[in-house]
């Protein structure tokens, strides 16, 4: 990175204006991002999750001082901002924290970034090709992360042997789950979209809601109340769900590290909630399907959840060997919503019934005016009419 004088930034000058927000902790950047800010990160290796939300936030710009991707292997949060029409700018090195400042006024243009005081930062810019150039390029170490990814698995598997095995260590909530099907919500991407889709589903088959962290509010706003929230104690307050959800829910279970302190869920208890401690290193979404699992679900819908090789890789700090690991002991019962959307047709209703009865109707009586024998019928029906009809006049005249 560089530095070099130049003119204070102008509205008429060319590239993209925007409020400086910075932080290196992207957890703590994404309350005060707003529509139009540039969001100053470091984040090695951009992960989709993570894109989406500076896309949800409606960030104009990001200015990455690491690199967006390393080629260790191919991370999708690049292509999420590209696709989003977001500027990127990385590789800006770790003086770019000395250089920006909160709430300045910055100017993108390409590669340089104009700061106020007539500073001038450069990078490298990153557009849609790039992104989709470097994730192909990564593809190349892929041998290198799947022998990483079964050393960590090797190791999950041993510290979590029993409860992957045997089911130990889940708790017992109060909600009967078993025999009737579960829908998990994660605050993944599309969640609010494939929670729409579904909705038939979960109205006329009544299936067990269980929110994950913020997908438990999701299930809220979209009219349901969340049978279960998992959530975990190391998430940050901006992830919790909110404590009237939390207050909502029949069960709240809280996954914890093992070993830790009993004293974890105390915020909980001052929102009035009691949640179960359930001690585990499988990531928070894992440990809803475990939970749903155990308790013998008939079937479990996963929404916001998505495992193809691509995310599965993408995930790899935050829980790849936990979820490869949870999908195969879950697997037989597992289906992603998406699947629900396209063969589930809903329950036979009375008005579908109506609707054969009068077909039939019509074909009988079709069947009847254009046969000899129908005819007869017909005749013999019309004669009989017309006599209860004289009969009934006699009686009342």
């Amino acid at each position: 990175m560089k530095f070099a004088s130049r003119t204070r930034p102008s509205s008429d000058l060319p590239g993209v204006l925007g409020t400086a927000r910075v932080d290196r902790r992207i957890r703590a950047l994404l309350p005060r991002l707003r529509e139009g800010d540039v969001a100053v990160i470091d984040h090695l290796d951009l992960d989709r999750a993570t894109a989406q939300a500076l896309v949800d936030a409606g960030v104009r710009a990001v200015l990455n001082a690491s690199p967006m991707s390393s080629g260790r292997f191919p991370n999708l949060g690049p292509q999420v901002l590209a696709d989003a029409g977001v500027v990127m700018v990385d590789r800006l090195g770790p003086d770019l924290f000395d250089a920006v400042r909160e709430g300045e006024s910055l100017r993108v243009d390409g590669g340089t970034i104009h700061a106020p005081r007539e500073r001038v930062l450069t990078g490298e810019v990153l557009d849609a090709v790039g992104a989709r150039q470097q994730s192909a390029d990564a593809r190349v170490g892929l041998a290198h992360q799947l022998d990483s990814f079964t050393h960590n698995s090797s190791e999950f598997l041993r510290r979590e042997q029993d409860l992957l095995l045997h089911g130990q260590g889940v708790p017992t909530p109060a909600t009967k789950i078993a025999d009737r099907p579960v829908v998990v919500v994660a605050p993944g991407r599309d969640h609010a979209e494939e929670l729409k889709a579904i909705r038939r589903f979960i109205v006329e088959q009544g299936p067990v809601l269980i929110g994950v962290d913020r997908g438990a509010d999701a299930l809220r706003a979209a009219g349901h109340r969340p049978d279960v929230i998992v959530t975990s104690a190391r998430v940050t307050d901006e992830e919790t769900p909110d404590p009237k959800t939390l207050k909502s829910a029949r069960d709240v279970v809280l996954r914890v590290d093992r070993g830790a302190s009993r004293t974890v869920g105390e915020r909980f208890t001052t929102w009035g909630v009691q949640p179960l401690l359930f001690e585990s290193s499988a990531t928070t979404e894992d440990a809803a399907l475990l939970l749903a699992d155990a308790g013998q679900a008939s079937v479990i819908v996963g929404v916001g959840m998505h495992a193809t090789l691509d995310e599965f890789l993408d995930r790899q700090r935050s829980g790849l060997a936990s979820t490869y690991l949870t999908r195969l002991k879950v697997g037989p019962r597992l289906v992603d919503a998406t699947a629900v959307r396209t063969v589930y047709s809903g329950r036979v209703r009375p008005r579908h019934l109506l609707a054969v009865l009068l077909a039939a109707g019509v074909a009988l009586a079709a069947a009847i005016g254009t046969t000899p024998v129908g005819q007869e019928w017909a005749d013999a029906l019309a004669t009989q009419s017309s006599d209860l009809i004289d009969y009934l006049q006699g009686i009342f005249s």
